[in-house]
């Protein structure tokens, strides 16, 4: 029976070996989500407008919220910031979701000795990742047209998100593992994000928490991303280095266990499916 190398080297090398392999298949997830609609792709950016033309009327017409006790009477803001919360657990909740049955759709791959099941989880990532660059570029316009150009600050975007990348990933590689074993798996997640969805600060600043309870939300790993992201997007305020620091490397640590966790447990699919 094949080894396979659970190393943190065989992480990166598999991925720069197989990065063309990545390409096509994000590709073509990307494009086989719209194939035969009327509208193809531009589904992906009709979805993320659609969205923030509802959160608009619903937050601040209907609700007349305002973000925090100090948030301003500015109609759009509630909305502009739920969606840039929301964009980043969309990010994971569709990556998560999709991860314990990653295998089992890929099951003609498995007795294929020469193809890396590894890379599955990067391409369920590649193609989230894409469905986030275009809800950016909405909430950029949106921004733009209401209140000037953005902050500078979002050009640093990817260094806040690199250390969710990373944790998700991590994440991935267990649940594809153990999607393969324990079927209900795919259920319970299904469950957890719904859950996970009201216990993260999206609707809420973290802020207006109890001081008792603040420390004990940024336990969940969204929520130190989603308010950096919106830091840098909406208000422009620079993340604190030492949360960035070590939401990193929880994060590193979290992908490489996840990784070693697929390559060790992998041998035994073939025998499941």
């Amino acid at each position: 029976m094949q080894n396979f190398s659970a190393s943190p080297r065989e992480l990166v090398v598999s991925l720069w070996r197989n990065k063309a392999l990545i390409r096509s298949l994000v590709k073509r997830e990307v494009v086989g989500r719209y194939k035969g609609s009327m509208l193809g792709i531009f589904w992906s950016l009709a979805n993320p407008i659609f969205m923030l033309m509802v959160y608009t009327f619903v937050f601040s017409v209907v609700f007349k919220a305002r973000w925090g006790s100090g948030g301003s009477d500015s109609k759009t803001e509630f909305a502009l910031v739920l969606f840039a919360g929301l964009m980043v657990f969309n990010l994971f909740a569709e990556c998560i979701s999709k991860a314990p049955g990653l295998i089992l759709a890929n099951a003609n791959y498995v007795k294929k000795v020469i193809f890396p099941l590894e890379v599955l989880p990067w391409v369920n990532m590649g193609s989230s990742l894409f469905q986030f660059v275009v809800s950016l570029g909405v909430w950029l316009v949106a921004y733009a047209i209401l209140f000037g150009l953005p902050h500078w600050h979002v050009l640093l975007l990817p260094l806040v998100l690199m250390p969710l990348v990373l944790f998700v990933m991590g994440l991935s590689w267990a649940l594809a593992s153990l999607g393969v074993y324990l079927r209900d798996v795919g259920q319970i997640i299904g469950v957890l994000i719904t859950m996970l969805m009201f216990l993260t600060p999206i609707f809420y600043p973290a802020s207006s928490l109890p001081p008792a309870y603040q420390s004990v939300i940024f336990l969940n790993p969204l929520t130190a991303p989603i308010e950096m992201v919106r830091d840098l997007m909406y208000w422009g305020k620079f993340p604190s280095i030492r949360l960035l620091t070590m939401s990193a490397c929880g994060a590193l640590g979290f992908s490489m266990l996840g990784f070693a966790w697929f390559q060790k447990t992998r041998k035994g699919f073939a025998d499941v499916i």
